[in-house]
């Protein structure tokens, strides 16, 4: 099981969970689900590292002190990758595995690796009796808490979610996302993956000129009710209390939404490194 080969240090993991707001327990259906909201209501989906300069490899380790100790998040490799970490140091069995977001078109072999996905097991309950648990807070605008690995349809407001086994797949799960999310569905192999498996990926997406997120630098934030998303500078809102606001076009402004809406805030940054940042997304809005 490569999420974590050497068990997190107490202190970090402690670190984590007071970002998180949580303390210790044992494992259970009810504190995983806890850890699951806790992690995407206060960890974004974020990619301004990338428009910053700073060159984040996958290492999950790594990822967690980032989270812990210097108030970042991260996308897919990142996100579930320390929480991965996290939850096995709390005795929780993990696994990581390849996956895929596709476009309306479905699943397909070039997005297989452009994302990680976690498996719990040995959580059993009377409506999940197989006790494996599908976990991912690397999607931005989907699972507000981990689902049953069981096909079917769950309602995690405002979106409606779809979990299905593909018949012609064997070994494959598909999750299909609501119509109002921001992408249309995610395949998966069961099978264990290596942390190697989404070096290829990782690269495209972090440095291509052509990859979505060195285009435009964002950040969502998942909560009980709908997603805070923010893309370059407009800062917007799905489901309850859904807006869209003008352009934060001055600075502080803009790192303030950042702190405050999404919990983002750069302790471990370089004046340098935050000037880089907001210019690049300044000129980016412009043109």
């Amino acid at each position: 099981m490569w999420i974590s080969p050497l068990p997190l240090d107490v202190g970090l993991r402690d670190a984590y969970l007071g970002r998180l707001g949580l303390d210790a327990e044992p494992p259970s259906v009810e504190a995983l689900q806890q850890l699951h909201r806790r992690e995407v209501e206060r960890v974004p989906y974020e990619t301004m590292w990338i428009h910053a300069g700073e060159a984040w490899g996958t290492d999950p380790l790594e990822s967690v002190k980032r989270i812990a100790l210097h108030g970042r998040g991260g996308y897919c490799y990142h996100l579930n990758g320390a929480f991965g970490a996290l939850l096995q140091s709390l005795g929780y069995a993990v696994s990581g595995h390849v996956g895929g977001v596709h476009g309306p078109a479905g699943p397909d072999a070039e997005s297989a690796g452009n994302h990680l996905v976690l498996m719990v097991s040995n959580l059993p309950t009377d409506e999940n009796p197989s006790g494996i648990w599908y976990v991912d807070s690397g999607l931005g605008d989907a699972l507000h808490e981990a689902l049953p690995l069981l096909a079917g349809v769950y309602e995690q407001e405002p979106f409606r979610l779809v979990l299905d086994e593909p018949e012609e797949s064997a070994g494959e799960w598909h999750l299909t996302h609501d119509p109002a999310g921001g992408f249309a569905g995610m395949s998966w192999k069961t099978t264990d993956a290596e942390l190697g498996d989404f070096a290829t990926k990782h690269q495209w997406l972090s440095t291509s000129p052509d990859s979505g997120f060195v285009q435009v630098a964002m950040a969502e934030r998942r909560d009980a009710t709908g997603v805070d998303v923010i893309r370059g500078l407009v800062l917007t809102r799905i489901g309850k209390g859904a807006r869209s606001r003008e352009p934060l076009t001055e600075r502080n402004e803009w790192f303030a939404a950042l702190a405050d809406v999404f919990d983002l805030r750069f302790d471990g940054s370089t004046p340098e490194t935050l000037d880089h940042l907001w210019n690049r997304v300044l000129a980016g809005h412009h043109a």
